[in-house]
């Protein structure tokens, strides 16, 4: 059978645009580097769907207009870089409550620093918000390619708090309250976690957006390393199913060769969690001592 799905597609999309000339960074990795008059820029868009990313009658429109900013924070900051501008296309039937819509982007613009400057308005039958982000760098970008063997793997925070949000969501609708539910309306990405990661020497990293396994997967196919974790850090009210393959979390996965470092260099933040080690073999790929999930996390169907 043909493989098929959003990986092998982006691969085919890949093949047929041109590369960029190193040092700069095209499609594969979470932004993509290029060239500015003062340095170096990050560039990268996504796009949020109503009925895919997001069920509207668990979560409301403001949410999703946060949703959509705070994804794309969370691609700069894996990068190890800082969010600078906001473009916004808004396609959606006419009767969509935009104001309601625009107060979730304009307070997820607000909580990162990075202004909505334009953008584009348009009707379509289902509501789609895309995104277009810029950042800068205050250095190298930190990408999914430079892992080596021997280097720890750290994750910035809990894993598993989205899949449980949607989980109670799903199970007690809009009145859900607790930690869980919240992180999946309004996730909240760090870029100072991935400033602090520049710091701590990091030499690949990735946000967890697709799941734990997968992320890690493309983390150590860019890298050509292997993977052993054994420890899974679960969130308050989640299963370790839902942190391995749940999505959606944003913290950030990364890999550094000393602990001791990457302790100094989040004095101050949140603690990251070692999770496992790098090793030579790009075939090994265990978790808690077992093989990585065959079903990793979400990946949208093309053929």
């Amino acid at each position: 059978m043909e493989a098929s799905g959003e990986f092998v597609a982006l691969a085919r999309v890949a093949a047929i645009l041109p590369s960029l000339a190193p040092p700069e960074v095209g499609i594969g990795d979470d932004a993509a580097v290029v060239r500015s008059p003062s340095g170096w820029t990050l560039l990268a868009a996504d796009t949020v769907v109503a009925g895919v990313h997001a069920d509207l009658d668990l979560v409301g429109l403001d949410d999703l207009g946060w949703k959509a900013v705070a994804v794309n924070v969370s691609d700069i900051a894996a990068m190890g870089g800082v969010p600078s501008h906001l473009l916004v296309t808004i396609a959606g039937p006419p009767d969509t409550d935009l104001d309601l819509l625009y107060r979730g982007i304009a307070a997820a613009a607000q909580a990162w620093g990075c202004p909505v400057v334009g953008g584009d308005l348009t009707n379509a039958p289902t509501l789609v918000v895309t995104v277009a982000i810029t950042g800068s760098l205050p250095g190298r970008p930190i990408l999914r390619s430079g892992a080596q063997a021997g280097d720890g793997i750290w994750v910035t925070g809990p894993l598993g708090l989205s899949a449980a949000g949607l989980r109670q969501l799903q199970h007690a609708g809009k009145m859900a309250a607790g930690a869980a539910p919240t992180i999946h309306c309004r996730p909240r990405p760090s870029v100072a976690a991935g400033l602090a990661a520049r710091s701590a020497g990091a030499t690949a990293m990735i946000d967890v957006s697709d799941g734990l396994a997968a992320d890690l997967g493309h983390l150590a196919l860019a890298s050509g390393v292997g993977l052993v974790v054994d420890v899974i850090p679960v969130g308050e009210g989640a299963t370790t199913d839902e942190a391995l393959v749940g999505g959606e979390d944003y913290v950030l996965a990364f890999t550094a060769p000393s602990s001791s470092v990457v302790e100094d260099a989040f004095a101050g933040l949140p603690r990251p969690i070692r999770i496992g080690t790098c090793v030579v073999d790009p075939a090994v790929r265990l978790v808690l001592g077992r093989p990585f999930p065959d079903r990793g996390g979400w990946e949208h169907a093309w053929r």
